[in-house]
């Protein structure tokens, strides 16, 4: 009983002496750490300590470029996927970019050729001296039939019905129906339109009458005026309704008939609505803008003188047949006798 009390009295010192044990096995390391360390840092290149170390550094290093070699590749996977990430958010910031140049860019043109515009039909304010106000247009024909456009002014603008009406280029048609705020223009090309007009050059006047399809004939100038090719045609004041001198078309093609009194002569027209949004509405004309009393006298002449060949074709005519019924006679009375 005694040995085993004596036992169990033992087992307490054991487990006192352990952890004594781990601090004498801690001091030992360190003070073996510190030995190698002195030793290895007074040798010259080629001692034990020395060649111990890079015996472990040539084991260590197939794995330290085994671990670059699986690590790497993923590095540069993560690198792909952050550019690209960035190279997507650049793209989408330079379509935007684009988009909003193109938009503007738009919008410049578009403000370009109004100014353009403007400045082509304040020229023409300016040269032919025009008391007018200005329109745009906002509608053409609702029908196949007529040709005509609407604009953005009316009576209570000062604007009715009968004003010439013209853009850039010249005249290009007469109000015909004029509300409080818009009016109904109708085209030169109208088959229903008539202007007075004349050949620019050699002052021969006519009128300038639509059709159905929308080209330009000008009627009216006798055989014995000058007209050619490339002359210019221009209103002629007569009449009261356009100005004297605006521009219609330019001759394309005149044809003489046998016999006929006038020329058959297609204009084309320069002042077609077409492509054009801004125009003048003439409101009144000035003195210098009518026909002069010499242009009524050269139109009387020229209907004076179509009259009298006229007159003079159809006597022709007359004794032609006269004679042929008098030989007709003569010759009925020779077989008689």
């Amino acid at each position: 009983m005694q040995l085993k009390g004596g036992g169990l009295k033992g087992a307490p010192g054991i487990r006192r002496n352990e952890p004594e044990s781990g601090m004498r096995l801690m001091v030992a390391l360190v003070a073996l750490s510190l030995v190698m360390f002195t030793v290895s840092a007074r040798e010259s290149g080629g001692g034990f300590f020395t060649t111990l170390r890079g015996g472990f550094s040539t084991i260590a290093m197939p794995i330290r470029y085994l671990g670059s070699a699986v690590t790497v590749p993923f590095q540069g996977l993560g690198n792909v996927f952050a550019n690209l990430t960035a190279d997507q958010a650049t793209l989408q910031e330079l379509r935007e970019q684009n988009e909003q140049l193109t938009t503007r860019n738009a919008e410049l043109e578009e403000a370009e050729k109004t100014a353009t515009r403007l400045q082509d039909l304040l020229a023409l304010k300016s040269s032919y001296k025009l008391q007018s106000t200005a329109a745009r247009i906002i509608a053409g024909s609702t029908d196949s039939w007529s040709r005509t456009v609407t604009i953005d002014k009316g009576s209570a603008s000062g604007l009715a019905v009968g004003m010439p009406v013209t853009n850039s280029s010249g005249a290009i048609g007469q109000i015909i129906e004029c509300g409080a705020t818009s009016s109904t223009v109708r085209l030169v090309s109208d088959e229903n339109s008539s202007v007075s007009a004349m050949v620019q050059s050699s002052r021969a006047q006519g009128i300038l009458r639509g059709s159905p399809d929308g080209s330009l004939r000008l009627t009216l100038i006798a055989t014995d005026q000058t007209v050619a090719v490339g002359d210019t045609v221009v209103t002629s004041g007569l009449g009261g309704v356009f100005p004297k001198g605006l521009p219609l078309g330019k001759v394309i093609s005149v044809n003489k008939t046998e016999g006929a009194l006038y020329y058959e002569i297609a204009v084309e027209g320069t002042g077609a609505a077409e492509g054009f949004e801004e125009v003048l509405v003439v409101t009144s004309l000035t003195e210098d803008q009518e026909a002069t009393a010499e242009d009524i006298k050269a139109a009387d002449e020229q209907d004076s003188s179509a009259t009298a060949v006229a007159a003079e074709k159809a006597g022709s005519a007359k004794d032609g047949d006269a004679g042929t019924s008098a030989d007709g006679s003569d010759a009925a009375s020779s077989d008689g006798e």
